[in-house]
């Protein structure tokens, strides 16, 4: 089972909620918890697993044999990021690797067998274990921002070595591309928002993403107020459970800047991290 944690904005609690449910599932079964949120990973500041390896995330990247180039201008044409520009008079072909996501087509297509890959270093996959938590983390090269190929490998190393049967992933934030490709396969999406006109509005957002994607959600509601209801209001008129209210308080948000995530803090939270983990469960598998 394969549970998302996901949010229209940054800041709202995404870590905070992942990494308190995978505390918590973790007092009774193997859990792996899974950042992708790779441009600014931080889920082991409170899981605290030692790493015990770590490899490198390549990107292909397009090389050109002047050899064999006949400066048809084939690989320019199928570029979809205007990666790659060939310049017929100075018999130049120019790879900008900043912007290629190392897709494959120009040497794909090339006519003549000129354009061939090496290796680009983007970022670490790191892996560790303590306990009943497997913990994977992707990390981008400061700089890069190619977020989405990162998860994808990061994803692809998960499949070949993940043996737990719970995985708990803390997706970027917001609605684009690499958060998608966080949701693609839960089977359960939870939205954490704040309880504020802003935090709503973008939780709609994801909400809408994840709709589209047909998928399974549910909604925590961290630092909760009284006296604004648009969020459950919201809820309760699109049929979507609210799995937790977390109280707006100091000495919550204390350990958290202490790097002690809720679960760790608080039996009591736990315990209702753990009811919300009992509730997805009999959701996934009576679907």
């Amino acid at each position: 089972m394969v549970i998302t944690v996901a949010s229209g904005k940054g800041g709202t609690g995404k870590t905070t909620v992942s990494t308190s449910l995978t505390f918590a599932v973790s007092s009774i079964k193997s859990v792996s918890h899974v950042d992708l949120d790779v441009e600014e990973p931080d889920s082991n500041i409170f899981l605290k697993v030692p790493i015990q390896r770590e490899e490198m995330i390549w990107l292909p990247l397009p090389t050109v044999d002047y050899s064999k180039c006949t400066f048809c201008g084939v690989c320019q044409r199928v570029c979809e990021y205007n990666a790659i520009f060939v310049f017929k008079n100075n018999k130049e072909v120019k790879v900008f690797g900043e912007l290629c996501r190392g897709c494959g087509a120009c040497t794909a297509m090339c006519p003549y067998g000129a354009i061939s890959e090496i290796q680009r270093f983007i970022g670490v996959f790191s892996y560790g274990k303590r306990g009943n938590i497997s913990f994977y983390e992707g990390r981008l090269n400061i700089g890069e921002y190619v977020a989405t190929d990162a998860i994808r490998w990061v994803k692809k190393r998960l499949s070949e070595i993940n043996t737990s049967d719970i995985t708990i992933i803390d997706a970027p934030p917001g609605t684009s591309c690499p958060v998608i490709h966080s949701m693609k396969d839960a089977d359960y999406i939870i939205l954490v928002t704040e309880d504020t006109p802003f935090g709503f509005f973008d939780m709609k957002l994801a909400y809408k993403v994840a709709k589209k994607m047909d998928k399974k959600m549910g909604i925590i509601i961290n630092k909760a107020l009284s006296g604004y209801d648009e969020i459950r209001n919201f809820a309760k008129e699109e049929d979507i459970p609210i799995l937790m209210e977390i109280p707006f308080d100091r000495k919550f948000a204390k350990s958290y800047a202490d790097g002690i995530t809720l679960s760790a803090y608080s039996d009591e939270l736990k315990n209702k991290f753990l009811d919300v983990f009992s509730y997805i469960e009999k959701e996934v598998h009576n679907a």
